[in-house]
């Protein structure tokens, strides 16, 4: 089995260039800068050790076998630069400090040493015959080159037996988030990889000390052995990063879905659309979605039924719903109502756009119409004073990140747009001086047009609009919580 030297490069260098930015950055963190460290000399000794770079720096430097100690010594530092991984990923910036900068002196100390070790022995071996590839059994029983050889192997084998040990430990804490759990666990895969690298590389050398022949497994197992190995080890340090990014990615595009039916059901309120740009990244399209859908959510605020909210959340309770998806189904029927009631107070006679998945006579016209009874000979009438304000929705969600659009900009005209500002009533005031509905809660405080809370709908957007997409269940609780006030009228 022979797994090519280009492959693990290759892996390597993707995972170096996802780390380069944090550790150009961040360089001052000794975490990031050993994690570049063990990165750059790990692509260094694939590509030295490929047979082919082994035999181009003997033909240029005219020093037959001159790559064996150059290898050697880039797998030493490769080495190295785990055990100051574990160091720096064991204590980091804490109160240790002290004993941190003491063990990653003794490393570079002793592994520094290594090296200068293995040019020693090298110049002082009789190594004549070229070896691209079996040089460890062919030059076994040399003086001095026996000595590297085994010099190298050792401290190889120490580095990768400590960092292996330690990763899977801490692999199996408590607490980790699933990503880095994962990618700990590819590190530590590799680094048992590479325990069999060198156990398969002192095997073949121990086997020529005794007069046995198992050159193969020199030849053939430990390179395979260790481009899996570093294989991954890279995977180990790009799993984390690249499923936190997807995984970030893909919520951002759920929520955007998710959105849809709202912002398709508050077209027809604003008479417009979300900005939408091709460049736009995700998270600012799901911002603008947000604030285009909480700023048409605000124009409808004089429309709203606290009344037929509540009833509506009783009705789906009884029907059954766990409170939170009542509490959103109430919402939607007492959203529905209030953009059928706005298209009649406009004069408009066709249904308002986006409100076609629903049946405009059931989902839609029926309330509107209850409420229309209801509130007949009532002092809060269409004409009944009115806060004119052009209220600014809270700041949105992934938020921190100013709106893209207003209640007046958005429609240019309608209820919402005026002069004066009266904000949004979270703060315990409805318009006209009286008190909003609690935030959050289903009741209102009288019920009636003018008194509506945009509380709830403002804050829980998604879970409005996820129940929009199950017009039955709409219809269920509006008819339980119109049915009442019909049959009340009827009699009357």
């Amino acid at each position: 089995m022979y797994v090519s030297f280009w492959l693990p490069t290759v892996v390597l260098g993707a995972a170096l260039a996802i780390k380069l930015p944090s550790i150009l950055k961040l360089w001052r963190d000794p975490l990031l800068r050993a994690v570049g460290g063990l990165l750059i000399f790990a692509c260094a000794v694939f590509v030295f050790a490929a047979p082919k770079t082994i035999a181009w720096t003997n033909r240029v430097t005219g020093v037959p076998n001159i790559a064996a100690p150059w290898v050697y010594s880039l797998l030493t530092a490769l080495s190295a630069s785990w055990l100051l991984l574990i160091i720096a990923w064991r204590n980091g910036r804490s109160e240790r400090s002290a004993q941190t900068r003491r063990a990653t002196r003794w490393v570079v100390s002793v592994y520094a040493g290594v090296v200068v070790a293995l040019w020693v022995l090298f110049a002082l071996a009789d190594v004549p015959v070229e070896q691209i590839r079996d040089l460890d059994t062919y030059y076994a029983n040399t003086p001095f080159m026996r000595e590297e050889i085994l010099l190298y192997l050792l401290a190889h084998t120490v580095a990768c037996s400590v960092t292996a040990r330690l990763v899977w430990n801490w692999s199996r804490t408590e607490g980790l988030d699933a990503w880095l759990r994962w990618g700990l666990r590819f590190l530590g895969a590799g680094y048992v990889t590479n325990l069999l690298f060198s156990a398969a590389k002192l095997t073949a050398v121990g086997a020529r000390w005794t007069g046995h022949d198992l050159d193969w497994l020199n030849t053939g197992i430990a390179p395979s052995a260790a481009c899996i190995a570093a294989t991954l080890v890279a995977i180990g340090f790009i799993v984390p990063h690249a499923g936190q990014y997807l995984q970030e990615r893909w919520r951002i595009r759920r929520r955007y879905r998710s959105l849809k039916p709202l912002a398709r059901l508050m077209r027809g309120v604003t008479g417009a659309r979300e900005p939408f740009d091709l460049r736009a990244t995700p998270e600012l399209r799901l911002i603008r979605r947000e604030t285009f859908i909480r700023d048409a959510l605000l124009q409808l605020a004089r429309h709203l039924d606290d009344d037929l909210r509540a009833r509506s959340y009783d009705a789906g309770v009884t029907l059954g719903f766990e409170r939170g998806r009542a509490q959103a189904l109430a919402a939607a029927v007492t959203l529905l109502d209030a953009v059928e009631s706005r298209r009649r107070a406009l004069g408009d006679p066709a249904p308002a756009a986006g409100a076609g998945a629903f049946d405009a006579a059931g989902a839609i016209g029926a309330p509107g119409a209850a409420r229309a009874a209801r509130t007949t000979g009532s002092p809060r009438t269409t004409g009944s004073p009115r806060t004119t304000g052009s209220p600014r929705p809270p700041a949105g969600p992934a938020n921190g990140v100013p709106g893209t659009g207003s209640a007046s900009g958005a429609a240019g005209a309608g209820p919402a747009s005026g002069a004066g500002g009266a904000g949004v009533r979270g703060a315990g005031q409805a318009p006209g001086g009286g008190d909003a509905a609690p935030a959050g809660g289903v009741s209102g405080s009288g019920g009636g047009v003018g008194r509506g809370d945009t509380t709830y709908l403002l804050r829980e957007i998604r879970a409005v609009s996820r129940v929009l997409r199950r017009p039955d269940d709409i219809q269920a609780v509006r008819a339980h919580a119109v049915a009442p006030a019909e049959s009340m009228s009827t009699h009357e």
